[in-house]
């Protein structure tokens, strides 16, 4: 039984206490732009119709539904619509082919048809099953976000191309705080932001609420993300004035449903700046009351508020240690605050003084591991994936195994702040896979990074990854078709930090661009070289921080005029005429020492050191002897021809699947690829010109020397690059 979508129906009447998702959206046939990310749910044909048509013939909601079961109904009805054309009916008994949703509440029998009890909230069961003697779809779990997941899978999987009569799938998430961060400015401009303006529109909430902003959340809730930090980690206080505490309010609104919590980044100082109080002293006793006022504020307005976010003592964020007090000391006030109303905080470890001389890969061990098992049951320490500062290519970071005591939460960039913006294809679940199954050492062999961040290492049931957002106002969402497949990519390791990033490449493509498996594979394939070929044409070898002032765009590796030593690219590559490399080894900052044993064992000695990793831990002479018998400067130009090679290669592969992929994205992906390839040259001949400099030595025979001069490198300025975001509060 089925309705013209177009009909008024009881899907109307059932979905208008949702807001904003009425009346679905069923613009089916228009133009690929992008805006539909990997759920577009395009129209099918033949005996893949059919299949879903026999499996979507009614569909079952429990009596009462929650607005999180109303999201789900929401979601097949219009995935369905425009699959097949039509809507199925509501019905309220299980006849043969329905999509029957279901939870113990609404179905006291479901415990002998879904293997439930180890599936917590948020898990799943999906099954082709017999219910009242009736063959069904069953997406069966033990809370309404758990059904929502559920849906999400059950439609993943037929865009995949799977028979929906034969989908079992029984999945619950390892990682319990799912989150992304905005660092989006309350102005709108963001942060290290590639696609636009926030889309975040301040000025208009809590009044007006953007359709934007639940498909914000349907993309979230289809990956598993369950928070979203809503402003910039380099905080401004005002987010914490009622009127914002209200804006928030109106987006925790639409995001409930999809089982998205919002946070706050919050400014440590704010009781300073905004009641004028003498002190932000976290152990000062009016500190404390004014944060616990905070809180029941911001819970009066938003009862499951999910806590603060905060970066402090670093890069001129006010914190604990402005008064004498450690990390602890500020989370643990701010935990207490948040504490009687189930409230986390998410206490960043990015930390650098400027008054610190140690190496600044080992400061925030420094800082926080003589700290662990300090904190509140409520907190976590929040660390990035690698010691410096989310660079093309790091070590994990050595914090990672070393706080046994500690929940952390594991923290990526989508963005791509030093991945050539949203126009250089740079496709970072290879990246994020190489974090994730690096092994700590820290409880013996297999102690991967992975099984640190999901508890198994350690045995915390309080778990979480953490990344930079990567969304704006472009129609795009991320700047760019390709830059989609990093929020993906990163929501689905969420779920599974044990994923391969080859795997959900693949299914991306497929929901993406919905190709024949030949034009599938070619792009997966420029996908997983993508990332390494941008490596190469910036840093090849362990070589980190080369790019130019403030905006991150484009070479630098001459600057050194910086008032902080850290901020300086010849602070990280100390290249001279004899050498080049930063000595992390025990004759230089041994922050190898950082590491397990087994892993600094294998660091500290350049024969033993991954050629990856080389220039991180090492300075080595010009001339020393690579394990492919070639000089350091040999193996250093090879790598830097190789990574423009390979940006040719990915624009001619991308030329070989025109006709393959609908005319307006293949242009829009085609113009960035020749911007790539203009800038991989670029990247490569500035950095070897300035090489070249200091050592004096000849190219390499058969390689091209630089096009230009030095000098002609240097004078390239871009005061108004994308993704400044604001100065820092004085």
């Amino acid at each position: 039984m089925t309705q013209d979508p177009k009909t008024p129906n009881a899907f109307e009447k059932l979905l208008a206490p949702l807001a904003l998702v009425h009346p679905v959206n069923l613009e089916c046939g228009r133009e690929e732009d992008g805006y539909d990310l990997w759920l577009r749910y395009r129209p099918l044909a033949g005996d893949a119709k059919s299949r879903l048509a026999a499996r979507a013939a009614s569909i079952v909601v429990p009596a009462d539904p929650s607005t999180t079961m109303l999201a789900a109904v929401a979601e097949l009805h219009r995935a369905l619509g425009c699959m097949l054309g039509t809507v199925p009916a509501l019905g309220k008994h299980a006849d043969e082919g329905a999509i029957v949703l279901a939870t113990p509440a609404s179905m006291p029998t479901l415990a002998s048809h879904a293997p439930l009890e180890k599936l917590g909230a948020d898990g799943f069961a999906v099954r082709a099953d017999t219910v009242d003697g009736q063959r069904v779809t069953l997406i069966a779990a033990n809370s309404d976000v758990g059904v929502l997941y559920g849906v999400f899978a059950w439609l993943r999987a037929v865009m995949l191309g799977r028979d929906p009569g034969r989908v079992d799938e029984v999945s619950a998430p390892k990682v319990r705080f799912r989150m992304l961060n905005h660092w989006d400015n309350l102005d709108r401009s963001v942060e290290r932001g590639y696609a636009g303006e926030s889309i975040w529109d301040w000025w208009k909430l809590p009044d007006v609420k953007d359709p934007r902003y639940v498909d914000y959340a349907r993309a979230n809730a289809s990956l598993g993300i369950n928070a979203v930090s809503l402003n910039n980690v380099s905080s401004k206080p005002e987010m914490l004035l009622p009127q914002f505490i209200a804006k928030a309010a109106a987006l925790a609104d639409v995001f409930r449903p999809y089982g998205i919590k919002v946070y706050f980044a919050a400014r440590f100082s704010a009781p300073v700046e905004l009641d004028r109080l003498p002190t932000a002293d976290p152990l000062d006793p009016k500190v404390c009351a004014w944060w616990n006022a905070k809180a029941d504020e911001i819970y009066e307005a938003i009862p499951d508020f999910g806590g603060f976010i905060v970066k402090a003592n670093s890069e001129g964020q006010p914190g604990p240690h402005d008064y004498g007090r450690d990390h602890a000391d500020g989370a643990n006030m701010m935990a207490r605050a948040l504490a009687p109303h189930g409230g986390m905080v998410m206490w960043r470890a990015f930390v650098y003084s400027p008054a610190d001389p140690e190496d600044r890969h080992k400061q925030a061990y420094t800082d926080f591991k003589p700290l662990d098992g300090k904190f509140l049951p409520n907190v976590m320490v929040q660390v990035k994936n690698g010691a410096i500062d989310f660079q093309p290519r790091e070590p994990f970071h050595p914090m990672f195994g070393a706080m046994p005591k500690t929940p952390l939460v594991l923290e990526f960039q989508v963005t791509k702040e030093y991945l050539g913006f949203a126009t250089h294809l740079a496709y970072l679940g290879t990246m994020w896979e190489e974090v994730l199954r690096a092994d700590t050492h820290a409880n013996g062999p297999g102690s991967t990074v992975a099984k640190v961040t999901d508890g198994t290492v350690h045995g915390h049931a309080l778990t979480g990854m953490a990344a930079v957002a990567n969304i704006g106002t472009h129609r795009t969402w991320c700047g760019s078709h390709f830059d989609q497949a990093n929020w993906y990519a990163y929501g689905r390791f969420t779920w599974d930090p044990h994923a391969a990033a080859r795997d959900l490449a693949r299914d991306w493509v497929v929901q993406t661009f919905a190709t024949d498996a030949a034009t599938t594979d070619a792009i997966v394939a420029m996908m997983m070289m993508s990332r390494e070929a941008v490596v190469d044409y910036m840093m090849p070898l362990g070589l980190h921080h080369l790019f130019d002032t403030g905006h991150h765009h484009g070479p630098g590796p001459w600057v050194s005029e910086l008032a902080r030593p850290e901020w300086n690219p010849t602070y990280y590559h100390r290249a001279d005429k004899e050498g080049i490399g930063f000595d992390r080894s025990a004759s230089g900052s041994d922050a190898v020492a950082q590491y397990a044993p087994e892993v600094a064992k294998a660091w500290s000695d350049p024969r033993t050191t991954p050629d990856e990793l080389l220039l991180w831990f090492h300075h080595l002479p010009w001339d020393f002897r690579m394990k492919s018998g070639k000089t350091l400067w040999e193996e250093m130009v090879a790598h830097y021809d190789g990574g423009v090679a390979a940006a040719v290669e990915l624009r001619k592969r991308w030329e070989a699947v025109k006709g393959h992929v609908d005319a307006r994205r293949h242009g829009e992906t085609a113009t960035l690829l020749r911007v790539q390839e203009r800038e991989a040259i670029w990247w490569r001949d500035a950095c070897i010109a300035y090489f070249q400099s200091l050592n004096g030595l000849p190219m390499p025979p058969g390689t091209t020397a630089p096009a230009l001069m030095l000098a002609e490198y240097k004078s390239r300025t871009f005061p108004y690059a994308p993704g400044r975001g604001l100065p820092p509060v004085a």
